[in-house]
C-alpha cells in the first residue's frame, strides 16, 4: 500500500518548533558541542530499512541514518552504540530508556511530539512528479509555483488519501488525477501510458522506479515540491522530553552537517540527489 502521511503538522506547531529549534542552535555552539562528555550514547534504528539503516554481510550497520548518527558523535564527541529494534515497538522503547535517541527515518508529526522531542530535521519530506522524459511541458514557473493551464491535459497518477492528493486538491483542484491503492498499479500505469505522470516520494521512486530497468525512458519532471503544510518538517532524531542539553547539541550538530556538506555527501552515496533541506539556516 502506498504510504499515507501520518499526523500532518500545524503550521502552527511547526512555526513553534523552528523557532524553538534556531534559539537553541543560536545559543549552543559548535565549541560548546565539541565540550561534550564522553557519555555513550545507545541508538535505536530497525537496521533493516535499506539504504536508510540496515546491516551489511558482516553484519556491521550502514546507510543514510547511520552515517548521520555517526556524523553527530563525532561532532558532538560522545560514543554511540546501535541498538536494532523493531519499527511497532520504536517509541515505547525509547521511553522504557532502552536507548537514548531513534535515528530511523522518523518522520516530526504532530502526534509523536506529544511523547517525545525531535532535533532538527536532517531528512525531507517532500513530492515529485515523474514523467516520461522530453515531455516539453513547462509545469511550474520560475518561482516554483504550478502553472494550472499546462496541467488541463495531463492525466496524473497518485496514492489514494496521501499529502500527494491533498497537495492537488489544494493547489490544482481542476487536475485530471488518477487515484491508486497500491504501488504497483500506479508504475504499471504510468509505463502503459493510462497516465502521463505521477506524483510521489522522490526517494521511493528513484529506488523503486527510476534507477531499474522499467524506469529507463522516465525522469523527474518537476521540482521538489516541499510545503511544509502539506509534508511536515521532514525526519529527525528522536530523544525523550527533558532532555533540553542533548537537543540543544543534536540542533547545532545537524546545523553542521548541512553547512559543511556532510549531509549531501552522505545522500549521494544511495541517490542522485541531496535529501536534507539545504537552505536550512537554523
Amino acid at each position: 500500500m502506498l504510504e499515507n502521511q501520518e499526523d500532518g503538522i500545524t503550521m502552527k506547531i511547526l512555526s513553534k518548533y523552528i523557532a524553538a529549534t534556531a534559539l537553541a542552535v543560536g545559543m549552543f555552539t559548535v565549541a560548546q558541542v565539541n565540550s561534550a562528555s564522553a557519555q555513550t550514547l545507545r541508538v535505536g534504528m530497525e537496521c533493516t530499512y535499506a539504504p536508510y539503516n540496515f546491516k551489511k554481510a558482516d553484519g556491521s550497520l550502514d546507510g543514510y541514518d547511520v552515517d548521520v548518527a555517526k556524523g553527530v558523535s563525532a561532532i558532538i564527541g560522545q560514543e554511540i552504540e546501535f541498538v536494532c529494534q523493531k519499527w511497532d515497538g520504536m517509541i515505547p522503547a525509547l521511553l522504557a530508556n532502552k536507548f537514548d535517541l531513534v535515528v530511523a527515518s522518523m518522520s516530526i508529526t504532530e502526534s509523536r511530539l506529544e511523547k517525545m522531542d525531535f532535533s532538527a530535521p536532517y531528512r525531507i519530506s517532500v513530492g515529485r512528479l515523474v514523467g516520461k522524459k522530453g515531455m516539453g511541458v513547462k509545469l511550474f514557473d520560475d518561482a516554483g509555483k504550478p502553472m494550472a493551464d499546462n496541467f488541463k491535459d495531463l492525466k496524473i497518477g497518485m496514492g489514494r488519501a496521501t499529502t500527494y492528493s491533498k497537495w492537488f486538491e489544494a493547489k490544482l483542484p481542476d487536475a485530471n488525477v488518477v487515484y491508486y491503492d497500491s504501488s504497483e498499479a500506479m508504475y504499471l500505469d504510468l509505463r502503459n501510458g493510462r497516465t502521463d505522470m505521477i506524483m510521489t516520494n522522490p526517494m521511493k521512486a528513484f529506488l523503486s522506479f527510476l534507477s531499474k530497468e522499467d524506469g529507463d525512458g522516465y525522469e523527474f519532471v518537476s521540482p521538489q515540491i516541499d510545503e511544509t503544510e502539506f509534508f511536515g518538517i521532514g525526519v529527525g532524531i528522536g530523544l525523550r522530553k527533558g532532555n533540553d542539553d542533548l537537543k540543544k547539541k543534536l540542533d547545532a550538530a545537524i546545523l553542521q552537517l548541512t553547512k559543511d556538506g556532510s549531509l549531501e555527501k552522505y545522500a549521494l552515496k544511495y541517490f542522485p540527489f541531496a535529501i536534507h533541506n539545504e537552505g536550512w539556516e537554523g
